[in-house]
C-alpha cells in the first residue's frame, strides 16, 4: 500500500514530458534567418572564455529534473506553478526566437582536453542561435524562486539550489552561449510567467499557489 501511495505521489511528474515535447520547437527555430541580431556588449567581450564553466552548464539537465522531483514531493501547488511557469516561459521564448532571432559569436577551440571536448559537444548539439532570452537562465531562475517559495524545503537545501542555479546562470557567459542581455531578458520573463502561472492556477483550480517568495501560501486544495 505504501509503495502504491508513493508511486501515485510521483504521477504528476509525467507532466514534465511537456518540456521535451516543446523542445521540438527549439530545434526548429535554432537557425539563422534573414535578420539575426547580436546583443553582445563591450562587457560581454571582456568576459573571458573559461571552459571549466561547462561543468555547471551541463549540470542544468539533472538539476532541472532533481528540483522538480523535490518540489513535487514537498509542495504540489508550487510544483505545478513552477512547471506551468517554465512551460509558459518556453512558449514565450520560442515566440521571441521566431520574430527576433539572435546569435552569440563562439570562440575558436584548439585544445583537445576533456573540458574543450565537452564544449565542442554542446556547440555541436546546440547552434549559436535562440539566445535571447536564455532558456538556461530562465529555467534555473524559476527553479530557484520555486524552491525559495516552498516552506517544506530546508534552508540549507535552498542555499544549495540557489548556488547551483546561479552557477548555471553565470556559466552561460563564460562558455559563450549567451550575452548579459540574454540573462536580463530571461529573468524578467521568469518573474512575469511565475506570477501569470499563479493567476491561471487560481482561476482554473481555485487555489492559491505562491505568487512571489514574499507572499507564500501553502497548498489550499489538492491538485488532480
Amino acid at each position: 500500500m505504501k509503495r502504491n501511495t508513493r508511486l501515485q505521489s510521483l504521477l504528476p511528474l509525467l507532466w514534465l514530458l511537456v518540456i521535451p515535447v516543446l523542445n521540438i520547437f527549439y530545434m526548429v527555430l535554432n537557425h539563422g534567418g534573414e535578420q539575426v541580431y547580436n546583443l553582445m556588449t563591450d562587457l560581454d567581450n571582456a568576459i573571458p572564455f573559461l571552459p571549466v564553466f561547462i561543468i555547471p552548464y551541463v549540470l542544468w539537465y539533472p538539476f532541472l529534473i532533481g528540483v522538480f522531483v523535490l518540489l513535487c514531493l514537498k509542495n504540489r501547488s508550487i510544483y505545478y506553478q513552477t512547471l506551468l511557469a517554465v512551460i509558459l516561459g518556453l512558449i514565450g521564448s520560442y515566440l521571441i526566437y521566431y520574430v527576433f532571432q539572435t546569435t552569440v559569436p563562439r570562440p575558436e577551440l584548439h585544445n583537445n582536453g576533456i573540458l574543450i571536448q565537452m564544449v565542442k559537444g554542446i556547440y555541436t548539439l546546440d547552434g549559436p542561435y535562440n539566445c535571447f532570452p536564455s532558456i538556461h537562465v530562465m529555467t534555473s531562475y524559476l527553479l530557484w524562486i520555486g524552491a525559495r517559495s516552498c516552506h517544506a524545503i530546508p534552508s540549507s537545501v535552498k542555499m544549495i539550489i540557489g548556488a547551483v542555479s546561479w552557477s548555471i546562470i553565470i556559466s552561460t557567459f563564460f562558455v559563450k552561449q549567451h550575452a548579459l542581455l540574454d540573462a536580463v531578458g530571461a529573468i524578467i520573463l521568469a518573474e512575469m510567467v511565475f506570477r501569470i502561472a499563479a493567476l491561471l492556477l487560481r482561476q482554473l483550480f481555485g487555489y492559491r499557489p505562491a505568487v512571489t517568495v514574499r507572499h507564500v501560501q501553502e497548498q489550499q486544495k489538492p491538485m488532480p
